[in-house]
């Protein structure tokens, strides 16, 4: 900046020395003095301040985790028996069943099972590993009975057999006598249990529930009651029964009355 004036004071000296009217160095003297834009200082110019929005805050509500409260089932308590006198234990709700156990005095155990078309009671006993069916007379029972099921048993559940239902199955009617027929079955001693017939049969007007069996291979007829007047139509089925088990039934062909 000092340079810059002592140059312009050369140069007013010089021009007066030249002879110039004070209007003209009056005029040279503003126009040298006059700084260009060149020469100005800039000033710099803080950029705007960016105003920020602040981001909401979220507040997260936290979940809330019902505990599930478990309410223990009651422990179903099978009514008792125990047995009053000597008696045997069979497959099937009646006595035409295959023997499945002998039965003494005190032997005890519980009710699983009720039959559908007899009162007979399907026990769990203390001293065997199967259940069997006895007869409600033969025990003394403690308990209500009303919830146990009610069920048919599955005689093909209970064991095996190696000989097959009976051949050349017949049945006749005379009058209100129905006669069944079939052809020997050759067993041997060891094994033979002879024959099982289940059916329904019209007596009085009621269809009952009718169990016949032979103790052997060679009673090979069978006749039975069965009068006209019920609901539905008689019907039967007839099994081989060898010592561990019952053979697949064969439909009797019943004569209509």
């Amino acid at each position: 900046m000092k340079k810059k004036v002592i140059g312009l004071l050369v140069i007013l000296f010089l021009l007066s020395a030249c002879g110039l009217t004070p209007a003209e160095q009056a005029i040279l003297t503003s126009t040298s003095i006059t700084p260009t834009s060149a020469a100005w200082t800039k000033t710099p110019v803080a950029p705007p301040t960016s105003t920020q929005i602040p981001s909401p805050t979220f507040t997260l509500t936290p979940t809330v985790t019902f505990t599930p409260t478990i309410t223990a089932a009651p422990t179903f308590a099978f009514p008792s028996v125990t047995v009053n006198k000597q008696a045997h234990c069979r497959y099937g709700p009646a006595v035409a069943y295959l023997h499945a156990a002998d039965l003494a005095v005190g032997d005890a155990g519980t009710v699983r099972e009720r039959a559908v078309y007899s009162n007979w009671l399907r026990i769990k006993f203390d001293k065997l590993e199967y259940q069997c069916w006895v007869a409600p007379s033969v025990v003394d029972l403690v308990g209500d009975i009303s919830n146990i099921i009610k069920t048919v048993p599955n005689l093909q559940t209970i064991g095996s057999n190696q000989y097959g239902p009976p051949h050349n199955v017949t049945a006749v009617r005379n009058g209100d006598q129905v006669t069944i027929n079939w052809e020997q079955m050759v067993m041997s001693v060891d094994k033979d249990r002879g024959y099982f017939v289940e059916a329904f049969v019209c007596q009085n007007g009621f269809l009952l529930w009718w169990t016949f069996s032979y103790p052997d291979q060679y009673s090979t007829s069978y006749t039975v009651k069965d009068e006209s007047g019920c609901s539905a139509p008689s019907y039967g089925q007839l099994y081989t029964v060898e010592k561990h088990g019952y053979s697949q039934p064969f439909d009797i062909p019943w004569p209509a009355p």
